[in-house]
């Protein structure tokens, strides 16, 4: 594991690529508009499935290279889903030629953002920003309605 800190009180992302180069060209892009919480980077998927048991909570932001050396950022997710329900909503597919199949595993597995590389700063950034806000209004939601927070708590 490179980067990153203890666990935050925020919504921490993990990027995992099988290139530490590609790992800190993401977290560097990440860091420079991403306050929410802490960037970790991982260059093997085992680590990464460990990583992600070993934390308390169970919600992250993930930025997944399709092809991860023998294995692949869809076993991934697949490996922590009972942790990570959301986990494929929450992920970000970084793949270096998109393609029919790459498409379809991301449209099978519920990943809605696919990127190739290199990745645009910019289009990485709308990607983490559409994932975060979904958070931020489900919470200003639980502020702002006391009984839909209760009927919440109760689930």
């Amino acid at each position: 594991m490179y980067g990153g800190n203890n666990m935050s009180d925020g919504l921490d992302i993990l990027i995992i690529d099988d290139e530490k180069e590609v790992c800190d060209v993401l977290s560097s892009h990440i860091r420079k508009f991403y306050t929410w919480g802490d960037i970790t980077t991982c260059t093997d998927v085992e680590r990464a499935v460990s990583y992600c048991r070993s934390r308390p909570g169970s919600i992250m932001i993930f930025v997944l290279d399709v092809f991860v050396g023998d294995s692949n950022g869809f076993l991934f997710l697949d490996a922590i889903a009972d942790k990570y329900p959301n986990a494929c909503h929450d992920t970000i597919m970084i793949t270096g030629n998109a393609n029919d199949d790459v498409v379809d595993m991301c449209v099978a597995s519920g990943v809605n953002h696919l990127l190739e590389k290199p990745v645009r700063p910019y289009a990485l950034q709308l990607a983490v920003r559409s994932i975060v806000s979904k958070y931020l209004k489900f919470a200003k939601l639980l502020l702002n309605d006391p009984e839909f927070a209760g009927s919440i708590s109760r689930i």
